[in-house]
């Protein structure tokens, strides 16, 4: 991969082999640049955890009227931490990162409070507990080592509720049907 591309706004789609906590995962790359690269998990469920209980156990106001759907494990690192993907409807100035394609990042209190009121809510949005981190260059190197394929985003992928397709039907996006894959790599 050229170093000057960014693969911010792309899915990173693991390839067999790759083992936990990214077997199967489907990450959305929300920054990336020369000195490192960020991305949430959009496929990896938090078993047992709803938006709505979450968002009940850190008192948030409304919490019954949050979007159906489950807390997701964005990644490993600083899994603690919650970090909201959503479409660019809604802004908390100084505190959102606009990602581009109409989607953004915040990570603060208020979007959890607009997520669970009707009228605040972003049209599309999910919860995620961690990240995935790289440091320089250990993104492209993956890639070169063929740990990840690149495949453009779409709002059933990142959003919709069926997480134990996501990684099949993001590789149905390039063509590939998952049987035909290996965990192994060969050089040519």
């Amino acid at each position: 991969m050229d170093k000057d591309v960014s693969l911010t706004g792309q899915l990173l789609i693991a390839m067999p082999g790759i083992e936990e906590p990214f077997e199967r995962a489907v990450v959305y790359m929300c920054a990336h640049d020369d000195d490192m690269a960020m991305g949430l998990a959009v496929n990896q469920p938090v078993e047992g955890l709803s938006l709505a209980d979450l968002l009940s156990r850190l008192d948030v106001e409304n919490a019954i009227r949050a979007p159906a759907g489950m807390v997701l494990l964005g990644g490993p690192v600083e899994r603690e931490r919650g970090f909201v993907l959503h479409t660019d409807d809604f802004d908390s100035a100084g505190s959102t990162l606009a990602i581009g394609g109409g989607l953004s990042l915040t990570t603060t209190r208020d979007v959890l409070a607009a997520m669970a009121n009707d009228s605040l809510r972003p049209r599309r949005s999910l919860l995620a507990l961690g990240y995935a981190g790289w440091g320089a260059g250990q993104i492209e190197r993956e890639l070169r080592e063929n740990v990840w394929l690149v495949a453009e985003p779409d709002d059933e992928i990142l959003f919709g509720d069926d997480h134990a397709h996501k990684w099949e039907r993001a590789l149905a996006k390039l063509g590939i049907d998952p049987s035909h894959l290996t965990a192994s790599a060969g050089r040519a």
